[in-house]
């Protein structure tokens, strides 16, 4: 008789799953005096499933300290129970020098271990995290704006039982050699002059990545032509665009990040994001320019609009319709119709009955007629 005997393996596995928020603080002295233990929060991020919050004291928030140090936190905003993590909390050091200021949990996790909040609103962080006397004085302080990074990483238990071997894959540089191909010029055969400076580029990975490029080497110039003049387009935007190019990453530099739409911008957003199949974007743009139609009308961006996009036109339209009706009732946006009404003598029920029977053309009839009652006090060569 035999006996068959299996042996079966299990293992734990303990790990942190981390994430990091870098908290920008402007207008640091306006901060200043608006009390002991009143914080300034930044916007909740998440990480291992759970949402956080760095909170920056201007004046302290231990009442015994009269307002003699910052306080720094780090606040479990969701909701959560016994939730175990370890935290790192950096002032950056805004000088050359970068000599950061460090306080981290991750290395002391063997001494104390992670540090367990026990509910929604659960903080980790310093009472004393900085003399404000010496805080002022120092770089970490640069044109009245502090710079905090905040990292957190969540505990998280898990039964291994698989049989197969995990192999990580390392992530693709691919980006960061062909970057070096930029930065070195070496192999460059083609020159762009964008406002004064040169820039070394390679055809080939030009015309791979864009068609424009494409069209414009191979079917446009001549084959020992490797001068190119640019004309519209700054130098330092040009550079970001061959960082994209390249790298497929966008250039790590906030003078480059769009903040906010506004309504001289919406418009070019707005095609740019129709182009380049962006669709919640296009979204955002399209009902942000219903709710504040009258202003958009009159910026030049819409001129841009008119001429060079009409179908976007109808669907603003069928926005502007929409937006009509959801707030009609008790919505907390004024009716986009009654901005029209404003505007001019436009007749909001002859507004109200334009359709879209015939696409284009009916839409571009309308934006006459709004045009007519916005502009109505305007010569019809004169500038907004």
């Amino acid at each position: 008789m035999s006996i068959l005997s299996f042996r079966t393996s299990s293992r734990s596995v303990t790990e942190t799953v981390n994430g990091s928020h870098k908290f920008v603080i402007k207008g640091y002295s306006l901060a200043k005096g608006m009390g002991v233990g009143k914080h300034i929060a930044s916007e909740t991020f998440t990480v291992g499933g759970y949402q956080w919050a760095i909170y920056f004291y201007p004046d302290g928030k231990n009442p015994e300290d009269n307002s003699a140090y910052v306080s720094v936190f780090i606040a479990l905003a969701s909701e959560g129970t016994d939730v175990r993590a370890l935290f790192e909390l950096t002032l950056l050091d805004q000088s050359p020098n970068g000599k950061h200021k460090v306080h981290s949990h991750f290395d002391r996790s063997l001494e104390s271990g992670p540090y367990t909040l026990k509910y929604r609103g659960s903080m980790w962080g310093y009472k004393r995290f900085f003399k404000r006397a010496q805080l002022e004085a120092s770089s970490f302080l640069k044109d009245d704006c502090l710079k905090i990074n905040c990292t957190v990483g969540v505990v998280v238990s898990s039964i291994d039982c698989s049989k197969l071997t995990t192999i990580h894959v390392p992530e693709s540089d691919i980006g960061s050699h062909f970057g070096m191909l930029l930065e070195n010029e070496e192999g460059s055969d083609v020159t762009f002059s964008v406002g004064g400076e040169r820039f070394h580029a390679h055809k080939l990975v030009m015309a791979a990545r864009s068609t424009a490029f494409e069209t414009e080497f191979f079917n446009r110039m001549e084959e020992d032509d490797c001068d190119i003049v640019v004309t519209d387009m700054e130098p330092k935007v040009f550079k970001a665009l061959l960082h994209f190019i390249y790298r497929d990453a966008l250039i790590e530099d906030e003078e480059f990040f769009m903040s906010d739409i506004s309504i001289d911008s919406v418009a070019y957003i707005l095609a740019l994001a129709d182009r380049h199949h962006a669709t919640e974007l296009k979204s955002i743009c399209l009902q942000f320019s219903a709710e504040n139609l009258i202003a958009v009308m009159q910026s030049d961006g819409f001129e841009y609009l008119k001429e060079n996009c009409p179908l976007l036109q109808s669907e603003l339209l069928k926005t502007v319709a929409g937006g009509d009706e959801e707030f009609s009732g008790e919505g907390k946006c004024r009716s986009v119709w009654a901005q029209v009404s404003d505007g001019g003598e436009t007749n909001d029920r002859s507004v109200r009955q334009q359709t879209w029977e015939n696409g284009v053309e009916r839409g571009q009839s309308l934006w006459v007629n709004l045009s007519d009652g916005v502009n109505n006090d305007r010569s019809p060569g004169q500038e907004a």
